[in-house]
């Protein structure tokens, strides 16, 4: 696998998910679909209506780089960073944690002990949590930044920003992956087994899975929305 390979323009998007299948999660976020025959990132973008600014910056977080350049990314891609993010919290609510929580009943059939007891608990508390966090940002966060976003571009008056702003998010702002780091270390240094190596092993490859989309989650809130929505609220607070 080539550690140092970018995303660029004339990039085949196949031959990344061939090099790096975490990518197929990716494209899943935003809606597309195979068969991506030998298309290029910018045919993907022209055909999908993504730009390929927003595109080759998030598709690169998921090849494990940083956002080397988030300036060409403007207002208009807000409402695409949004339904790029809605999308990745329904795999989680509707997909991955359900998924996750059927393995730890399986293994708590196979298993007696408390130390099982004590993972379908943490387990418990820890989707209460993320649930709590991405309510929050599905129920205040995002239609807020829709308000911002249909302001800056002259079609709504703009939200009260007396009540709430974006700095208010990033104060809400929680890391619910940590805790999954938890879940992680419990699974692997501290269950006993009882012949459940194959759901266990299923267990933690879709942790390993979801740990890896979470953080790419955080890194796309922290890196390009928050940034661009304050500027977006910046400049419309020095219009009023």
């Amino acid at each position: 696998m080539a550690t140092q390979f970018f995303i660029h323009a004339d990039t085949e998007v196949a031959q990344v998910v061939f090099e790096y299948p975490h990518f197929i999660l990716f494209l899943e976020h935003f809606n597309i679909d195979t068969p991506l025959q030998s298309k290029t990132v910018a045919e993907i973008c022209q055909q999908y209506q993504i730009s390929e600014a927003l595109f080759i910056a998030i598709g690169n977080l998921y090849l494990r780089h940083e956002v080397a350049d988030s300036t060409a990314i403007t207002v208009d891609d807000l409402p695409t960073i949004i339904h790029f993010l809605n999308n990745t919290h329904r795999y989680y609510l509707d997909d991955i944690y359900p998924k996750i929580e059927r393995a730890i009943q399986e293994i708590q059939q196979l298993n007696d002990s408390k130390e099982i007891a004590l993972l379908e608990r943490f387990f418990e508390l820890y989707f209460n949590e993320v649930r709590e966090h991405l309510n929050y940002e599905l129920e205040v966060v995002h239609p807020y930044i829709v308000q911002l976003y249909k302001a800056a571009s002259d079609t709504e008056i703009a939200p009260n920003m007396m009540t709430y702003s974006v700095s208010d998010y990033v104060e809400h702002h929680d890391d619910i992956e940590e805790k999954l780091d938890d879940l992680v270390n419990l699974l692997v240094k501290y269950l006993p087994y009882q012949k459940d190596f194959h759901i266990r092993r299923s267990l933690f490859l879709t942790l390993v899975e979801l740990d890896y989309d979470l953080k790419i989650h955080s890194k796309i809130e922290e890196q390009i929305l928050i940034p661009l929505a304050q500027n977006v609220e910046q400049n419309l607070k020095r219009k009023q």
